[in-house]
This record gives C-alpha cells, sequence and structure tokens, in this order.
C-alpha cells in the first residue's frame, strides 16, 4: 500500500552557489559519510559531475521527506536519509539511525528515481508501508 508520493526539482545553479559559498561544509551538512567519499571522488575528476551529484542527492531527500510526510524534521535529517546505487546503477534510499528505526517501526520501504538536466536535478520517491 502507498504510504506516501514525494517529487522535488532541484535548481543545480543554487547548489552550485552554496558549495562555492560554504564549500565542503554544505556538502557535510547534506551527505552521509558514504555519499562524501563518492561526491570527493567525482569532483576530483570532473567538479561539475560532483555538483550535479550533490543537486540529486538533494532533490532525492527533500522527496523522500514529503513522502514521508514529515519534511526536514526530526527523526528526518540530511545525513540519515543516503541515497546509494544498486550495481546496476539503480538508486535506493538506504537510512541510518532513528530515522531508519522511525521507517522500520512503521513498515516502510522507499524507491527513488533521479534525473538531472542542464540547470536542474529532479526527484520520484514512493513510500510503501508493507
Amino acid at each position: 500500500m502507498i504510504y506516501g508520493i514525494g517529487t522535488d526539482i532541484c535548481d543545480i545553479r543554487r547548489i552550485r552557489a552554496s558549495l562555492e559559498k560554504h564549500g565542503e561544509r554544505f556538502a557535510q551538512k547534506v551527505l552521509s559519510d558514504n555519499e562524501l567519499a563518492t561526491w570527493r571522488s567525482r569532483s576530483q575528476r570532473w567538479p561539475e559531475r560532483g555538483v550535479r551529484y550533490v543537486a540529486t542527492r538533494f532533490s532525492a531527500k527533500e522527496a523522500f521527506s514529503k513522502a514521508i510526510g514529515l519534511g526536514m524534521r526530526m527523526p528526518m535529517t540530511w545525513r540519515l536519509c543516503e541515497v546509494a546505487k544498486l550495481p546496476s546503477g539503480q538508486p535506493v534510499i538506504v537510512l541510518h539511525g532513528v530515522l531508519k528505526d522511525w521507517c522500520d517501526a512503521r513498515g516502510l520501504t522507499a524507491q527513488v528515481s533521479v534525473s538531472d538536466e542542464s540547470d536542474y536535478a529532479t526527484s520520484f520517491v514512493i513510500v510503501e508501508k508493507e
């Protein structure tokens, strides 16, 4: 059964400006430790790819927060919600800590889709209840 649906569109230029202004501190606020490692690696090879990576993760986490109905308030935090990928490349939501506990207690699982093009990143999340 569908518990909630969330969608988000993010202006990549806004993320780029935040990274330019706040540097790694902004990335550390939004990304989990695993995501930070990926961001650093991508940014070294091609800085724009790193910006797009942060934008898609930002967008997916916003969409997830809408789908669970909490917005960005506890137990939903940027760093407790991670957007990872399967070996096939499919993005997946990985939860940590109190956010994982909160979702597990409600029997919630999520499906996520992310995309970026030119100046925008977009995400769509469906949260299901077992």
